[in-house]
C-alpha cells in the first residue's frame, strides 16, 4: 500500500481538479498537513514568516492589509475552498515576513504544504506552476477590483459591493457584523457606514438589526 494520507489525497482531488498529476497529489497527500481553524482565528499574522502554504478546502479567509501609518486595515480579498493565497507564496520564496493578515471568516479547513516544496514543484509538475501563476494572476485582478474601487465608486456602491461579498463568503444573505467592523474593512468611518447602512435600509436593500444585516 503506497504511504499517503486518503483523507487529503481526496480532499486534493475534489477541490483541486487543475492539479492534474497523479504523482502530485499523492505528494500533496503525503507531505500536507490538514489544520482546522475556527471562526474568527488568525491563521497568519502581520510580521510572521510562512513555513506553510495554505490549500482551502473547506470555509472562508479575509485577507487585509494594515497601514503603515496609521495602522487602519483594508481589506484585500477573500480566498474561497479551491483556492490558495498567492502573497504567501511570495513571502515563503523570498523568506520575507507577512505585510498582510488572514483570519478564517467561518470554521475552515486548509492543506498546509511545508516551504520546501513550493520551489521544488514548480519545475517537477506543470499543473502546480500553472497553478501558482494562475493564483497570482486572480489575486492581482482582485487588487486592482479593490484600487479601482477606492478610487472611482462611491462610498455607497462599495458598501453594497462589500455586503454582496460577504453573504457570498458565508452563503448567506444574513451578515453578523458590527458597524466598526464593516468600516474597518472599507477603510472607512463607523459614522458613514452607519449613515448609508439606514439610507440602503430606507430604500429597501437592507433591513438592520443588533450587530445584523439582513441582505434582501
Amino acid at each position: 500500500m503506497e504511504d499517503f494520507n486518503q483523507e487529503i489525497f481526496e480532499l486534493v482531488h475534489q477541490n483541486f481538479p487543475g492539479l492534474a498529476e497523479l504523482a502530485l497529489q499523492k505528494e500533496i497527500a503525503n507531505v500536507g498537513v490538514l489544520k482546522h481553524f475556527r471562526e474568527g482565528e488568525v491563521i497568519m499574522n502581520y510580521g510572521s514568516y510562512v513555513r506553510l502554504v495554505p490549500l482551502l478546502v473547506k470555509g472562508t479567509i479575509k485577507v487585509v492589509r494594515e497601514d503603515e501609518e496609521d495602522g487602519r486595515e483594508l481589506l484585500l480579498y477573500y480566498l474561497y475552498a479551491g483556492e490558495t493565497c498567492s502573497m504567501s507564496f511570495s513571502c515563503c520564496m523570498m523568506d520575507k515576513v507577512s505585510d498582510i493578515r488572514t483570519t478564517a471568516e467561518d470554521d475552515s479547513t486548509v492543506i498546509a504544504i511545508p516551504v520546501k516544496y513550493v520551489d521544488e514543484w514548480m519545475s517537477k509538475f506543470p499543473s502546480w506552476k500553472n497553478f501558482v501563476m494562475r493564483s497570482y494572476d486572480s489575486r492581482m485582478k482582485e487588487m486592482i477590483k479593490t484600487i479601482d474601487s477606492i478610487a472611482f465608486k462611491k462610498m455607497d456602491e462599495r458598501l453594497l459591493e462589500y455586503l454582496k461579498e460577504r453573504a457570498t463568503a458565508h452563503n448567506s444573505k444574513v451578515i453578523h457584523s458590527t458597524h466598526q467592523e464593516i468600516a474597518a474593512d472599507l477603510n472607512a468611518s463607523r459614522e458613514a457606514v452607519s449613515r448609508l447602512l439606514k439610507q440602503l435600509e430606507k430604500n429597501g436593500v437592507v433591513t438592520l438589526e443588533r450587530n445584523k444585516i439582513n441582505l434582501l
